[in-house]
């Protein structure tokens, strides 16, 4: 048994020693969405600080804990407060809750995120429907001993982004007349933003939107199985745009002015999952 694969089962261990429930789906909040389960009726919460080996977000704001509701009539495990690579964890580290939340019986997953547009047709307060991603500037999370009890060695990406659930996002912002934007999600390891060069590389290279997360949890869900879809919330135009300097005081300001329907969107998503 590999180390990592060992880290993650005792972390599993450890979990269901406080709940039973088994989600069928999962759901990463993003900025803007960090108090979305507390208008939830909670079954049952789980801090992460309570987790044998469990990476503790170093983030402001990020609550920590993983929380076990039904949504709409759908069991969910709910994570509020992710881990990021720029906190110095090792990626094993950072999708581990992403594994984790696939062990204890989630089939799909929905990653949401704040990111910076790169498309200039986009402007802040946009959703971005995630089509693609581009991982290139974060190691790969299947980096080392593949854990053969969670997926093959080489794993196809064709289709990281579930194109039934893509479909599924796309009906649930025409139900609601929430304008959706569509693109590639690059993710950079942060926690600096990127220079304008880097943008500029990025647009060069297909990219719409970036960021400091998503990406590396969707390489790990895909690899043990879970249909994947993802939604970034488009906080500010990339370096290099535009005469502003970027701020995380200007990011969180437009995650909580759209937080409203970026909570109206994934409910609805959930409903038809």
């Amino acid at each position: 048994m590999s180390e990592v694969y060992e880290k993650l089962m005792k972390c599993y261990k450890s979990v269901r020693e406080k709940t039973d429930f088994v989600p069928e789906a999962a759901l990463i909040l993003g900025s803007g969405l960090g108090d979305y389960a507390d208008d939830l009726k909670i079954e049952a919460s789980v801090n992460y600080a309570d987790i044998e080996g469990f990476p503790v977000s170093t983030v402001k704001g990020h609550k920590g804990r993983f929380v076990f509701a039904h949504v709409e009539g759908v069991p969910m495990v709910i994570m509020q407060g992710r881990v990021h690579y720029y906190e110095g964890y090792p990626m094993s580290d950072v999708v581990l809750p992403t594994r984790l939340m696939g062990l204890l019986g989630a089939k799909k997953i929905i990653l949401t995120n704040a990111a910076g547009g790169v498309n200039y047709n986009f402007k802040p307060g946009d959703f971005m429907l995630i089509t693609d991603h581009i991982t290139t500037a974060v190691p790969n999370p299947l980096i080392g001993e593949n854990i053969d009890e969670l997926g093959t060695r080489f794993p196809d990406m064709s289709e990281v982004y579930a194109p039934e659930l893509q479909e599924k996002v796309r009906k649930a912002a025409e139900k609601l007349q929430i304008p959706l934007q569509e693109g590639v999600y690059m993710q950079f390891t942060g926690p600096s933003y990127e220079t304008p060069a880097e943008i500029r590389m990025c647009r060069t290279w297909g990219g719409d939107a970036a960021g400091m997360s998503t990406a590396c949890e969707a390489v790990a869900a895909n690899h043990m199985g879970m249909k994947v879809c993802g939604i970034s919330c488009i906080t500010n135009l990339a370096a290099g745009m535009s005469k502003q300097k970027l701020d995380h005081k200007e990011v969180q300001e437009t995650a909580d002015r759209v937080s409203r329907q970026f909570k109206q969107l994934v409910t609805e998503v959930i409903k038809t999952i």
